[in-house]
């Protein structure tokens, strides 16, 4: 037997702080524990000295000094390190949060602050009905992103408050499990193709109240865009370190939210984070698609990606009157026929969204068949003072490489030069208008990249060129089956361009309601009186006036995804024996050195050729290791080099997603390859 002298010497005081809201009863209490007691027992324990009568289920131990949750409720206070000045807190794992949509929405919600960023997403994605939850995650707005607002939030404040949509009582958001028919692929489509508006079935499952149904149009259509005066207000970047700020906050998915200094009712915002859009399918993904579109329509507008003119003009003109102008009309119209259906899902699988998608029926034929292409084109050589040498050769496209030669009738023999375009930059330099089709080839070698230019005569040939050189750059041939697809695309693009005049349109612009400074970032508005903008988009739209509603937003992703920058984020990075910044662009296959000063790029490596990547979390560098014995190690300036780290990881995880398995995430699979080690 033990005296209770021995005993007492065992114990010691422990104080700890309930989060409640009951008045009149003290949140401090002192209890006397021993270290082999365990977490559960004291969770007990001071429920019983409460005295509370209500649901604890939810409450749980966050330990102040070291910023972490105490959830393995069978480990001993020992174990967990807890001793008398330990500091507590009972208190809710689940708390209100405030979440930017990308339409720039802001929505709250009850969010997990005790799991993990990654399955806290995957949650919110539930609540939302936005499916492939593993594309998107949080991000803290920097400083710098912010300087330029805070002098209108604080005019603004009510307003703001007024604009949140709460979404807490859902059944995700209450703790509950989310219907599973909603991402089943043999259920009922729960949003109609065309229209992209919910169907009936749906609106309950956003909450039982008259408002859900607005909800639900919130989150899936897109409603009138912003003025030019609120657009002028928001960040733009200037330059690739300004770009470099926008990807400095996002949180790390391996921790929760709590241990991130995310507090209760702080706003964050909800972004797809990378730029893999697996399985779009508009009977579902509806939400899906108008978030996307949202993002891809704000980082235009805003220049965080580079486009030219003409493309500015296409995109303003599928805002303009498609966009904005169906999604009124389809809030009051939801029934479509057969046919449009039909058509929609017809030009889905021509307009093949997804970055890796194709068409799998010819493998017969591809296995057998190795196509080459043939063709008189023009070879563009940079010179120095500016000048440029231009000349014919014939070319011949095969396997992965281009050769050329002096004419047709040499091609039996050796070429002039042959040039092997696996792992290169493929950047279009194209004017319809001007009929210039040009393709731009940054081939890396020993010393950098080697720049070529070659000159097509038509659209045709330069879409069946462009995709070969699109293709041979992540290591395929002509023989795969998304080549006749990402011809068809770029074909589909060059005619969006290719608009004639509207006499009517041109000359009466002023008959017409629009607002164009809306449409199109401030850098065209300065160029353009507002007439003239108002007559170019209206040409434009006559290539895009036929368009269903769910067509023009993914003809918008389309284009957005053409463009040379898609994809691409930016960190400032020293490269280890460097004496000066770079920036880094990390992209869904590749990584970029990018010389700061100027924007050219230096070096790709493909994450085809990698064979390994750590980090050393005592210097805070990255090291990868890719094929040919070729090292590369660097620090990042700009965000915490595990940012970096996680991009990687993060784009080799959504590499091995297919079609064929079920839709359940590997998460252990994503925390491998992300973790990291510290």
């Amino acid at each position: 037997m033990v005296s209770s002298t021995e005993y007492g010497s065992h114990t010691w005081n422990l104080l700890l702080t309930v989060d409640h809201q009951h008045e009149g009863v003290k949140k401090e209490i002192e209890l006397q524990v021993t270290g082999d007691l365990h977490v559960g027992g004291l969770m007990l324990k001071l429920v019983e000295k409460i005295e509370i009568a209500q649901d604890w289920s939810d409450y749980a131990f966050w330990w102040e000094q070291k910023k972490c949750w105490l959830l393995k409720t069978q480990w001993t206070l020992d174990k967990c390190g807890v001793q008398a000045d330990a500091k507590l807190i009972f208190t809710t794992q689940h708390k209100m949060l405030r979440l930017r949509l990308p339409n720039m929405k802001t929505v709250r919600l009850k969010v997990s602050f005790s799991s993990m960023v990654f399955r806290a997403v995957s949650d919110i994605c539930k609540m939302l009905n936005i499916r492939r939850s593993e594309e998107l995650s949080l991000l803290k707005q920097s400083e710098g992103t912010l300087k330029k607002k805070k002098k209108k939030d604080k005019n603004s404040k009510e307003p703001a408050t007024e604009d949140i949509l709460n979404l807490c009582n859902s059944p995700v958001s209450s703790g509950l499990p989310a219907n599973p028919g909603l991402y089943s692929k043999t259920m009922t489509p729960i949003y109609d193709p065309v229209s992209g508006s919910p169907a009936s079935s749906t609106i309950t499952w956003f909450s039982d109240g008259s408002s859900a149904e607005q909800n639900c149009s919130i989150l899936a259509l897109s409603h009138p865009t912003c003025s030019p005066e609120m657009l002028a207000e928001m960040y733009q970047p200037r330059t690739l370190a300004d770009k470099a700020k926008l990807n400095a906050g996002w949180l790390d998915s391996s921790r929760s939210l709590m241990e991130q200094g995310v507090q209760e009712e702080d706003q964050l915002l909800l972004r797809f984070k990378y730029y893999t859009f697996f399985d779009l399918n508009p009977k579902y993904d509806a939400v899906r698609i108008n978030q996307i579109y949202e993002q891809a329509r704000w980082a235009i507008l805003l220049e965080e990606i580079d486009c030219t003119e003409e493309e500015m003009l296409i995109f303003a003109a599928l805002q303009a009157y498609h966009v904005s102008k169906l999604s009124l009309s389809s809030e009051t119209q939801d029934s479509t026929c057969e046919s449009e259906v039909d058509e929609v899902e017809a030009a889905l699988s021509n307009l093949e969204v997804t970055l890796e998608g194709g068409n799998k029926s010819n493998i017969l034929e591809d296995i057998t068949d190795i196509p080459k292409l043939a063709d008189n084109l023009k070879l563009v050589r940079p010179k120095k003072l500016a000048l440029k040498a231009i000349k014919t050769y014939w070319f011949v496209f095969r396997d992965t490489s281009i050769s050329y030669f002096k004419n047709k009738e040499s091609a039996q023999g050796e070429p002039v030069e042959k040039l092997n375009l696996k792992g290169c930059e493929v950047v279009p330099d194209v004017n319809v208008a001007a009929k210039k089709f040009g393709i731009k080839l940054l081939i890396p070698v020993a010393d950098g990249m080697n720049e070529v230019y070659l000159r097509c005569d038509n659209e045709d040939q330069y879409a069946r060129w462009m995709a070969a050189c699109v293709l041979a750059s992540k290591g395929r041939t002509m023989a795969d089956s998304s080549y006749q697809p990402e011809v068809q695309k770029i074909l589909s693009f060059l005619q969006m361009k290719n608009w004639t005049m509207c006499s009517q349109a041109a000359s009466e612009p002023e008959n017409v309601d629009m607002k164009p400074e809306c449409f199109v970032s401030p850098r065209y508005t300065k160029k353009f009186k507002s007439k003239q903008l108002t007559a170019r988009i209206l040409e434009a739209h006559q290539n895009v006036s036929q368009m269903s509603l769910v067509e023009a937003k993914l003809r918008f992703i389309q284009a957005w995804q053409s463009l040379p920058e898609f994809g691409l984020s930016y960190y400032v990075v020293r490269f280890k024996g460097s004496k000066k910044d770079d920036v880094l662009g990390v992209s869904y296959n590749r990584l970029i050195r990018i010389d700061m000063a100027t924007g050219d790029p230096i070096t790709t490596w493909r994450f085809s050729n990698m064979k390994q990547w750590n980090v050393n979390w005592e210097i805070r560098q990255v090291a990868i290791e890719f094929d040919q014995n070729v090292s590369i190690a660097f620090t990042c300036l700009s965000a915490d080099c595990k940012i970096i780290h996680e991009y990687i990881g993060g784009y080799i995880f959504l590499s091995t997603r297919s079609k064929d398995h079920n839709e359940t995430l590997d998460e252990e699979l994503f925390h491998k390859l992300t973790g990291g080690q510290e």
